[in-house]
């Protein structure tokens, strides 16, 4: 592996969502990440989460299975898990119990609602953890119910990118004290987080809790997506007025249109307005007129079409690893380059090498074997 976190070593403890994620996207930027898993299984080159791993299948209920991978940690920079609170306890694997074999482990735990507080022990999805931060009731139409965002704002926007926050942050000050530490890093508290701006808006009275009445949520007619004359759409977004008026003279909107851009009162009828005009041409015809300008327009690609998107074209955005489409890494390091992730590894394939790396032999992975420690 290269790429600026080469020679981190980080130990994931199986799971779905999040912290998956979080293990990829740390892989993908060079470093050594080791799946614990709890059975072996065939390889799917589709379960893109696993790119650039290595695994071991252990049986954490017995004794050896435990003791080796209390072995792994020691050797590792940083632990992620994303069980309910309590579970790892139960394993044999606190926090207390691996500080004490690797005091500068950074041990990374990841849910929705956090390690503490009333809900700490109840299960929750992304649309939950974002109906009690706000989010989920400001997305969505007006006087319709709220759209959840699929599950990319608490899970992957609160979730996997804080988990990443914390504990390369927590990397960074191991640096200073030589000690790790716990990082809890709770959906809840990442999306709010993440709302700064808005907060901002709503202190100031610019923004308010109805649905499609604001700037950035569909209210006004140049933040918004239309529908073209071939039943595909277009994202139309020039917020400040010299791109606005760009997109007023390239549409073919009325130049009046300029000077009352913000008369919010306005904003209902221009969007009807905007929509007739934009369903005049097809989505093709609309971007050859707006291309390289500065009117903010672009179309509204599903997933057939992302890949062959001249710009995502050019700068490799999309990659195929084994004939699966997926994301290339990001971001991109212009002195430590990564290299094009390699095909997903098969639950449980790298176990052997793992064990001889933490010094068994041969016939001591036979008998592991045979007692059921590793599966």
């Amino acid at each position: 592996m290269s790429g600026p976190l080469k020679n981190l070593k980080v130990i994931e403890m199986t799971g779905l969502g999040p912290c998956p994620l979080a293990g990829q996207l740390l892989a993908d930027l060079g470093a050594e990440v080791i799946v614990i898993d709890r059975n072996s299984a065939a390889a799917d080159p589709t379960d893109i989460n696993r790119r650039n791993k290595r695994s071991i299948a252990l049986n954490l209920k017995s004794a050896q299975g435990l003791k080796i991978a209390k072995q792994l940690i020691a050797t590792a920079d940083i632990l992620i898990e994303g069980f309910r609170p309590g579970v790892m306890e139960k394993l044999g694997l606190s926090p207390e119990i691996l500080h004490k074999q690797n005091q500068g482990l950074i041990y990374g735990r990841m849910t929705g609602w956090g390690q503490t507080g009333p809900l700490a022990q109840t299960a929750g999805h992304d649309i939950n953890y974002l109906s009690i931060t706000g989010a989920l009731n400001a997305i969505g139409k007006d006087k319709q119910a709220p759209i959840p965002p699929l599950n990319l704002v608490a899970d992957y926007g609160g979730g996997t990118m804080f988990l990443l926050f914390g504990v390369l942050s927590a990397v960074f000050e191991r640096s200073q004290s030589s000690k790790g530490q716990v990082v809890d890093a709770a959906m809840v508290d990442g999306v709010p987080a993440m709302m700064g701006l808005i907060h901002s808006w709503f202190a100031q009275q610019s923004w308010t809790t109805q649905r499609e009445s604001n700037l950035l949520d569909g209210a006004a007619p140049f933040y918004r997506c239309y529908e073209t004359a071939d039943e595909k759409f277009i994202s139309v977004g020039p917020l400040e007025p010299h791109f606005f008026t760009e997109l007023v003279k390239l549409s073919g909107l009325d130049e009046a249109e300029i000077a009352t851009q913000y008369q919010q009162e306005k904003w209902p009828d221009k969007r009807e307005t905007y929509q007739t005009i934009f369903k005049t041409k097809t989505r093709e015809q609309w971007m050859q007129i707006f291309d390289s300008t500065d009117a903010c327009v672009a179309p509204v690609l599903d997933f057939d079409e992302v890949e062959t998107h001249p710009h995502n074209a050019e700068r490799g955005n999309f990659i195929r690893v084994g004939g699966v489409l997926q994301a290339a890494p990001a971001p991109r390091f212009g002195r430590t380059a990564t290299v094009t992730p390699k095909s997903p590894k098969a639950p449980g394939a790298d176990g052997q090498n793992i064990l001889r790396e933490l010094g068994y032999q041969p016939d001591d992975i036979d008998t592991l074997k045979n007692d059921g420690a590793i599966t």
